[in-house]
């Protein structure tokens, strides 16, 4: 499981079976910042539904490789995770994957409220290829 982790969503990607490929799931909404309990409740569902044996959660980096603010909620983000799923959570540098994102919407003509929807899910796609494409190069 793939997820894009945000102050208002939660992106969640799957990979296949075989950990060859990943494909988006859905957006996770939070009410408040502060406030995951829905959305790990939503989280532990999809993990028993999927049957999900790893947590891959992108890591908000700057561009000269510093941690920020984002980063600093995100780690804490990861250890509430596998201390409430028990899973392994691998932290993945998610850089680019906006920018990623960003062109994948413009090649398929998404516009406007369009992309707000989807990018935490495609974003989400993005860091779970990324890692299964590492883990299988390696």
């Amino acid at each position: 499981m793939g997820l894009d982790y945000g102050d208002k969503t939660v992106g969640v990607a799957l990979s296949d079976p075989l950990g060859l490929t990943a494909q988006g799931k859905e957006i996770v909404r939070r009410e408040r910042p502060a406030k995951l309990r829905r959305t790990c409740a939503r989280l532990e569902e999809l993990i028993l539904e999927y049957d999900v044996k790893r947590i891959v959660l992108g890591l908000p980096k700057n561009m000269d490789g510093s941690e920020g603010e984002r980063a600093a909620k995100t780690r804490e983000f990861k250890e509430m995770l596998e201390r409430r799923t028990g899973l392994p959570v691998e932290l993945w540098d998610e850089r680019l994957t906006t920018v990623a994102a960003d062109r994948y919407m413009d090649e398929a003509g998404l516009k406007g409220d369009k992309r707000k929807a989807v990018v935490d899910e495609i974003a989400a796609v993005f860091i779970l290829q990324g890692y299964l494409d590492s883990i299988r190069e390696s």
